[in-house]
């Protein structure tokens, strides 16, 4: 079944353009309440509601509040809170769904809408197909006295920053560890500094102050460059920067080199194989860096890649029973702890490694080798189908002769963005390999073909 609504993560797009409209989340509200209802029978309905710090949060939980209302769901409110932990708290609730009101990276001016399950996965498609069917169907209001109810939690923050220090084993103390903490303003500004001081570390934190407009703006996982200045104007041991969902993580070490999501995997594989606890393989994605395949085999470790997004990772996580797997980007999923990517829980990971051998970012990713590799993003121009430019033989043959300049030495990909109206283009390849002038090369033919 086609769909029209969500892509690889959720419903995304612009506030005030359609879909992403108050009205299409009333609707949205009702139809996920009918369908939940639908599958459950008699017994009543209870879903939970999270965002991050975008102003527009605030209409559209009014509108998917009054949506599952008027389907006859009891709805718990949950404030700004991490993605993840949405995940957590629907799992351990009991709760027939989860419904998370953000854009993760995006600018202010977007907005979506993710699902988790009761198991606090992913919606499977049957489901979302499902309450795609219903937003065709007009909106009725059940009798008054089956109306949903709504309360707030207000112990959610405590619950999850519980969760997250108890992702690490009790004797680990990251007391004597400076750490400076970018929360993007998003949705980790009250929960991440409350994890980490409570576990001993010493605490500065920047994109903590949240007023509606300016999350990710200039911070964060995908603007690095805050948390790069700081930790080095500190003299800290590392940064950490999440994304505005907190669902990804980046580091820095303390000479303000970034540590991206390929290399937060080598660590927390190399450390769990190394301890016989990893339980198989690693999932990574198209975009996974080289070196990082090339680590985990010579460890013995299988290595797998698939499309990106997490839901993509966590469909061979599920198929190969592995439990970790993840983006470059800084999406980490650690089965063994967590149902979904979790910025802070993969932070913690990686500090336990390094309190327990007692040695900095920089001395742990020796072992780990990466080919230089370039992105550029193209924004598409308004009404452009970025899958139809990539089928243009003349973009085709660009792509043929890069990667005839590369050889067996590199590689090229192409793919448009699942989150933003982006046409992603990366070369990889060995040193020696100009990677960043045939990647420019590349993204400016994609501009031409677009006409800007």
């Amino acid at each position: 079944m086609a769909r029209r609504y969500f892509g690889t993560d959720g419903i995304r797009g612009t506030v005030g353009e359609a879909p992403i409209t108050a009205d299409f989340m009333l609707k949205l509200g009702w139809a996920t309440g009918r369908v939940l209802a639908a599958r459950h029978g008699k017994r009543r309905c209870r879903v939970l509601i999270g965002k991050d710090t975008r102003i527009s949060g605030y209409m559209f939980e009014s509108a998917l509040e009054a949506g599952l209302s008027a389907a006859g769901v009891d709805v718990a409110l949950l404030g700004p809170m991490p993605t993840p932990g949405i995940a957590y708290l629907t799992r351990t609730f009991r709760a027939d769904a989860g419904i998370v009101i953000s854009a993760s990276h995006n600018p202010f001016a977007d907005n979506g809408i993710k699902f988790f399950s009761t198991e606090g996965a992913k919606l499977n498609d049957e489901v979302e197909e499902a309450i795609e069917a219903m937003l065709d169907e007009p909106l009725t209001t059940v009798a008054a006295d089956r109306l949903g109810k709504a309360e707030r939690i207000d112990d959610a923050d405590g619950r999850y920053i519980e969760f997250c220090k108890s992702t690490i084993p009790d004797r680990v103390s990251l007391e004597g560890l400076r750490v400076v903490l970018d929360c993007a303003h998003g949705a980790t500004y009250h929960i991440a500094p409350s994890v980490f001081r409570e576990l001993g570390a010493e605490v500065s934190v920047i994109g903590a102050s949240p007023d509606g407009l300016n999350i990710n703006r200039e911070v964060g996982s995908t603007h690095p460059a805050a948390l790069r200045a700081a930790v080095i104007q500190q003299g800290a041991d590392l940064g950490v920067a999440f994304d505005g969902d907190g669902d990804r993580v980046l580091l820095v070490d303390s000479d303000g080199r970034e540590i991206d999501g390929d290399d937060i995997l080598y660590l927390i594989t190399r450390d769990r194989h190394a301890r016989g606890e990893l339980g198989g393989g690693v999932v990574g994605t198209l975009m996974s860096n080289f070196g990082l395949a090339t680590a985990l085999e010579a460890m013995g470790v299988p290595f797998e890649r698939a499309k990106v997004g997490d839901r993509y990772v966590m469909e061979r996580l599920a198929a190969n029973g592995w439990q970790l797997g993840g983006e470059s980007s800084g999406h980490i999923v650690c089965g063994h702890v967590q149902t979904t990517g979790d910025g802070i829980v993969s932070a913690l990971q990686v500090l336990a490694i390094m309190m327990r051998e007692g040695k900095s970012l920089q001395s742990l990713l020796a072992g780990l080798e990466k080919a230089p590799q370039a992105l550029v993003n193209v924004r598409l121009t308004p009404g452009s189908d970025a899958r139809a430019v990539m089928a243009m033989p003349a973009l085709k043959d660009s792509v043929s002769e890069a990667e005839r300049e590369l050889g067996e030495e590199g590689r090229v990909l192409l793919r448009p963005s699942g989150t933003e109206p982006l046409i992603r283009v990366m070369v990889e390849g060995r040193p020696h390999l100009d990677v960043d002038g045939l990647a420019r090369r590349l993204a400016e033919r994609v501009e031409a073909l677009l006409g800007t």
